[in-house]
């Protein structure tokens, strides 16, 4: 009680603050946080909370409606579905984020949204075995290797696999899950690749029974993803990447409910054959085939480049 009686004594005076000078005053108030960063990141949220306020002059009902909108979102929320993920992606916050902590120089992949779909309890496989087992999705091979800018392969890279069935569900999203499917983890080998089989990813809409689900529709937006298949890459030393790679000519290729879609990461199926049937057991011809080439950048060249772009939006 004492310390609190302190700091209350020795805070500047707060009494009759007005609509021009409450904000420096929050600011004041909160400027004895000992992190830098902290500190900055809550002073810029207040300025641009409270001059959001000013602009459009936000009544008192408005206000309510949105701080119950928010408490509705935190409501939904459960340790499987995080509503609030899926509210910073319809709004395209998740997709900035990401562009301004993994910029990415030219050559490499880029990176994509998470989405609230990803667990962690994927089960590790070995190549070539199967991670999907819905017998009404069609199979699809998997081909892809992980190098660095100058095409040199990476090994033992983590890589975080997962998409959906052939409903548009992640497995969690069936009642009575007792086991991940449709999700998987591998390691890049010596060469760098890595490859399994799963099913050919089919469009699917985001869980739109909630309040981000009202939003959509009252924005007259639809809820849909297009295909596409999740990919995490981690290694020390190395920026960590997520992403996803989408089927071209997916009828929601280009209004993707959440801003994921990069023509970099738009792929072309391909067709397995005889030669390849050889190389990796299981498959058959005429099996459908996606193959990519990832390329990874190290953490020293993603923090050289994030500090020149904060640089950049700082002038």
């Amino acid at each position: 009680m004492t310390s609190v009686n302190a700091q209350a004594t020795s805070s500047p005076s707060l009494k009759d603050l007005t609509i021009e000078n409450i904000t420096e005053n929050v600011n004041l108030v909160n400027s004895s946080n000992p992190s830098p960063r902290f500190k900055f990141l809550l002073e810029r949220l207040v300025t641009h909370l409270h001059d959001y306020a000013r602009e459009t002059h936000l009544s008192q009902d408005e206000w309510h409606e949105a701080i119950s909108f928010l408490t509705a979102t935190g409501q939904k929320c459960t340790e499987v579905r995080q509503e609030f993920v899926l509210l910073s992606d319809i709004l395209g916050l998740s997709l900035l984020v990401d562009s301004i902590d993994h910029p990415k120089p030219t050559g490499s992949t880029e990176g994509t949204i998470l989405g609230p779909f990803h667990t962690h309890d994927a089960e590790h496989l070995d190549h070539g075995a199967t991670m999907s087992h819905d017998e009404k999705g069609e199979p699809l091979l998997v081909v892809c290797s992980v190098k660095d800018m100058q095409g040199n392969p990476i090994s033992g890279v983590k890589i975080d696999v997962w998409e959906t069935d052939s409903t548009g569900m992640y497995d969690f999203q069936h009642a009575g899950r007792d086991r991940p499917d449709g999700r998987c983890i591998l390691t890049s080998n010596d060469d760098g690749k890595f490859w399994f089989r799963g099913i050919i990813p089919v469009p699917y809409p985001i869980p739109h029974d909630g309040p981000v689900g009202r939003l959509l529709s009252i924005l007259k937006r639809h809820p849909m993803r297009p295909s596409h298949m999740h990919f995490m890459f981690d290694k020390p030393g190395w920026d960590k990447l997520t992403t996803a790679l989408y089927l071209r000519g997916d009828p929601y290729e280009t209004s993707d409910a959440v801003f994921g879609v990069k023509e970099s990461l738009v792929v072309d199926l391909g067709l397995v054959d005889e030669a390849m049937v050889r190389l990796f057991p299981g498959c058959f011809v005429g099996m459908k085939l996606l193959t990519y080439d990832f390329v990874l950048v190290t953490e020293q060249e993603t923090k050289r480049l994030r500090d020149v772009n904060n640089q950049r939006l700082t002038d």
